[in-house]
């Protein structure tokens, strides 16, 4: 019987700092050669950068990738504000009603710019996932020349008429999460209600997630400041028709967190965008999928070439 062919070793770096202004330092890892396509990538909500999966990481770095994740301010172990956010302030900004945020998305896209200048990267793709798929959506408007490639995952434009959030994960989303165990248990109970129907996650496992994001550094405050970030986001619609390197939109048809029509509006705004639309893939990247994401993220690279 042939022996199975081993998988080419993937160097992993420690997980480092990286002074990316006066008052931030973002805590960076990269997997990879560093002479391969520089791949940064930028999770969402309150979500360190172990939710980008180390084995995905790994798929992306064979695929010829030098990838970077990072937790962004507010996150895991990079630098967390001291602004107060009530739970007043998101209901307002819910509603449509003017409020001041302590930052911008505006703000987390120039800390991933500020990462790459610490990485001497004067170009890199770009994958985001959900408020990620914004802040990589702001990278591209803002410094183009910098992006080549843009893949925005179960993300939106920041027009309130397409990517809604079902508002019946309103109070989950603001619910007091005091101590570790109920953090693990509202947590695991929410990616219950948004993730993927198609691929289902064992409830232990969300557990054990849960408890590593906690034991990263959970911020409750960081996470309602970066939701008035969102909350509080401009319509990119406009900007977005000025793009015009390769951009990838993934979303999946059962999302609840971010409604595809997200999605598809990101897609029909950037010209020449590719849509990729998953049936039963709500808002997560479960492990039968990481394939399919490797290789459209490669291909939308190799159009930059």
């Amino acid at each position: 019987m042939p022996s199975r062919k081993k998988e080419p070793v993937v160097p992993v770096s420690a997980e480092l700092l990286a002074p990316v202004s006066p008052d931030v330092e973002i805590c960076y890892q990269t997997f990879g050669s560093a002479e391969a396509d520089p791949l940064l990538l930028v999770m969402g909500l309150g979500g360190p950068m172990t939710w980008w999966d180390a084995e995905l990481c790994r798929q992306l770095a064979r695929a010829g990738f030098y990838v970077i994740r990072y937790d962004n301010r507010d996150t895991g172990r990079s630098t967390h504000s001291e602004a107060r956010v009530s739970r007043a302030m998101l209901v307002r900004a819910f509603a449509g009603r003017r409020v001041r945020a302590p930052y911008s998305i505006s703000d987390l896209a120039q800390d991933a710019f500020g990462l790459l200048d610490h990485l001497g990267l004067p170009s890199a793709h770009v994958a985001g996932i959900s408020m990620g798929g914004m802040i990589a959506q702001s990278m591209a408007i803002e410094q183009p020349r910098r992006v080549r490639s843009l893949t925005s995952i179960m993300s939106t434009t920041g027009r309130r008429t397409v990517g809604w959030q079902s508002p019946k994960l309103l109070p989950a989303l603001i619910a007091p999460r005091s101590g570790r165990e109920a953090y693990v248990r509202t947590s695991a109970m929410l990616w219950k209600m948004i993730g993927s129907p198609g691929y289902p996650i064992d409830h232990d496992e969300l557990a054990v997630r849960a408890g590593e994001t906690y034991d990263r550094g959970f911020d409750a405050r960081g996470v309602l400041r970066q939701m008035l970030a969102v909350l509080t986001q401009p319509d990119r619609t406009l900007r977005l028709r000025s793009l015009r390197m390769p951009t990838l939109v993934i979303h999946g048809l059962s999302d609840k967190m971010v409604h595809v029509s997200g999605g598809r509006a990101t897609s029909a705004a950037v010209p020449g965008a590719e849509l990729l639309l998953i049936d039963g893939m709500g808002h997560d990247l479960p492990a039968p999928l990481f394939r399919t994401v490797v290789d459209a993220v490669r291909r939308t690279a190799d159009r930059a070439a």
